[in-house]
């Protein structure tokens, strides 16, 4: 109690000597959410040829305050190839292009140990030498389930990730590198202490689940997607289906199931050549609105936005899931 009189007081203070003191933590901060991004295959080879595969989406991701991708493959010059269907390698020299349009990503899907644990652990290197912040995995269990915070305008946003496909090989350990898996008891621990011991104002998990090719979410996905909710999870967005998925505002608050994919060669039907590009509004008090946009996948698998359509969106005003013309608010990067 006599921290939080302190507090107050302090608040006071700074209201009573200017009075915008406070306009910095009550602005909103956006956060934009890309699906599974592969940068082997064809978009590794066009940045190899000095290309730039996201440029069609340049204009939109600088749009946000914070730019998040699953990264769906494992970035090294290291390693052995895994025994499954489809492996994804990509070369360093792919590191400054992703740079230029993301600011964090997501470890925690079943592509990161596809070249093993060495493999793995240099891409942990790669990315903190160039400044990309990763969340999801780590070298050891403790790193992997530690939120990467990120902060803006006052607003510190913790963000989480988990792996829930099948194997469960790939799973970091108490003195090995690998990815968060998503066991329900340490995930609703996970949140609850981003918040006590991190002091995040906002909690965002990232999850890998779901069954490829299905349309709408699983009981799963539904069960655990509430739990993260009421354990104080802010929003919930999904992937790994290569597919988009139905969307829920529970307790007020999104879960997205899946919003596809993003920029990856390797499809098997026309439904994974679709996804969404993700948009939360986030103030102190949670989230205030979130849109998506169209993303289409050419045959190379390089992403292009929709320029006509409709796509899922919410406000708080409404309170209602609406479907509404593709288009982001064009706001600017700070």
């Amino acid at each position: 109690m006599k921290h939080q009189v302190c507090y107050l007081l302090v608040s006071i203070i700074l209201l009573t000597r200017h009075p915008d003191a406070g306009a910095v933590n009550n602005d909103s901060v956006s956060i934009l959410f890309a699906g599974d991004t592969v940068l082997d295959g064809i978009p590794g080879k066009e940045i190899e040829q000095g290309k730039d595969p996201f440029s069609a989406f340049t204009s939109i991701l600088n749009t946000a305050d914070i730019r998040i991708a699953n990264l769906e493959c494992v970035v090294a010059t290291t390693g052995d190839a895994a025994d499954k269907n489809f492996t994804f390698r990509a070369h360093p020299r792919t590191l400054p292009v992703l740079k230029n349009h993301f600011d964090a990503v997501s470890l925690a899907n079943n592509h990161s140990g596809d070249f093993g644990r060495i493999a793995f652990t240099e891409m942990l290197g790669l990315l903190d030498q160039h400044k990309i912040g990763r969340f999801g995995g780590g070298h050891n269990l403790l790193e992997a389930h530690q939120p990467l915070i990120i902060e803006r305008k006052g607003l510190r946003i913790a963000l989480l990730g988990y792996d829930e496909f099948m194997p469960r090989s790939f799973e970091a350990n108490t003195h090995t590198a690998g990815v968060a898996w998503s066991e329900d008891e340490q995930v609703i621990a996970d949140i609850k202490y981003a918040r006590s011991h991190y002091k995040a104002d906002l909690v965002l998990t990232f999850m890998h689940w779901g069954w490829e090719n299905e349309l709408s979410a699983g009981n799963r996905q539904r069960q655990l997607g509430h739990s993260m909710i009421d354990a104080g999870a802010d929003a919930v967005i999904g992937g790994h289906p290569h597919v988009v998925q139905d969307v829920e505002q529970y307790h007020g608050k999104p879960i997205i199931y899946s919003i596809g994919n993003f920029m990856i060669d390797a499809l098997d039907n026309e439904a994974q050549t679709k996804g969404w590009l993700l948009r939360l509004e986030l103030t102190r008090n949670g989230v205030q609105s979130w849109d998506t946009h169209l993303v289409k996948i050419d045959p190379q698998g390089i992403p292009f936005p929709v320029s006509d359509g409709q796509a899922p969106c919410w406000d708080n005003e409404s309170n209602h899931i609406n479907m509404c013309d593709n288009k982001l608010p064009m706001t600017h990067r700070n």
